[in-house]
């Protein structure tokens, strides 16, 4: 089973101001193994733009050993397609970069804790809806506590 992993997922690992989701994001890292795990670049960059070091050296040691997938142009250019029909609002291109690119390389499942642009029902609803029109794979987005 393939999973991508947006950057708040990692971030969960490490905040103590929501103990109930880092509890939950400790106990699906704990199964993890059973799962083809990816990142993208936009992960990467996100994670490179935390500001304490300290909590940027701890992310980038949690995603050491996951497969990267890159910005496509067909990534790029789906990601548009979402923010054209108002799944995520342009100004935070970089979720519907992580749908795009989840989507483009047909993985099974998208987990995030990002209620606000990625997991909720307008989003799905519009990024079913695209991906039926371009004939692509669905993806589900979910939390972590969903999988297990």
């Amino acid at each position: 089973m393939n999973i991508y992993l947006d950057t708040s997922i990692i971030s969960a690992l490490f905040d103590d101001r929501n103990p109930e989701r880092k509890l939950l994001t400790k106990e699906f890292f704990s199964k993890i193994e059973i799962f083809n795990v990816y990142i993208s670049d936009i992960t990467i960059m996100e994670i490179e733009k935390t500001e304490d070091k300290t909590l940027r050296e701890k992310m980038k040691r949690t995603i050491k050993s996951f497969s990267v997938l890159e910005i496509t142009d067909e990534a790029e250019e789906l990601a548009n397609e979402y923010i054209k029909y108002k799944a995520v609002p342009e100004s935070y291109k970089e979720d519907a970069y992580h749908i795009a690119i989840a989507v483009n390389n047909e993985m099974d499942y998208l987990l995030s804790w990002n209620f606000r642009h990625i997991v909720r029902k307008k989003t799905k609803d519009i990024i079913r809806m695209v991906n039926s029109l371009k004939d692509l794979k669905q993806v589900e987005i979910i939390i972590p506590a969903e999988l297990l």
